[in-house]
């Protein structure tokens, strides 16, 4: 067997003071040990919410930008069609459809109530050049639409009696506009 040793003695023994023995160093390194890696796992877990967290907040633009694409398309083709309708040969067109004509000289009121301009009731204009096909008010068949106040015949009445001799192009054909309008 080994025998004990010595005590250290002089500047031996100081510094066998200022060293810390093996026995205690172990138990100090766990609780670091621990605190290291329990920091990293809650490192990678926080990181792993956050690329979830962005990852829909990716998909959920991807999916709003696709609405807005729909949506200004809509927009678009219902701005072309409000175009289309208020041109003016197409804002004829259809007032003529409803029956409408077009106004005479307008007549405007004074501050002090007197009426500048002569007011006239609006008449329709003389209807255009014939056509090849035979118009109704040009018939003497009794059976013919009943002709509007203006000669011509009331929008209702030949919509509801179309012309046989005239054939299916004459039910949906509108009616003939004056030339330069």
């Amino acid at each position: 067997m080994s025998k004990p040793a010595a005590p250290l003695k002089g500047r031996a023994a100081r510094l066998a003071r200022l060293m810390p023995s093996t026995g205690p160093s172990t138990a100090a390194r766990t609780p670091f040990v621990l605190l290291v890696v329990l920091l990293l796992g809650g490192g990678l877990i926080t990181l792993l919410l956050l690329n979830s967290a962005l990852n829909e907040g990716s998909f959920r633009l991807s999916e709003l930008k696709r609405d807005t694409t729909e949506l200004t398309d809509e927009q678009q083709a219902l701005q072309r069609d409000v175009d289309s309708r208020s041109q003016p040969d197409a804002l004829e067109k259809r007032a003529r459809e409803l029956g409408m004509v077009p106004g005479g000289s307008p007549a405007f009121l004074n501050p002090d109530g007197t009426v500048r301009g002569n007011p006239v009731e609006a008449t329709a204009p003389p209807s255009p050049s014939p056509s090849p096909t035979p118009s109704p008010s040009a018939s003497p068949d009794p059976d013919a639409p009943a002709a509007g106040p203006s000669g011509s015949p009331s929008p209702s009445a030949s919509a509801s009696r179309p012309d046989p001799a005239a054939g299916p192009a004459a039910e949906n054909s509108p009616p003939p506009t004056s030339p330069g309008r």
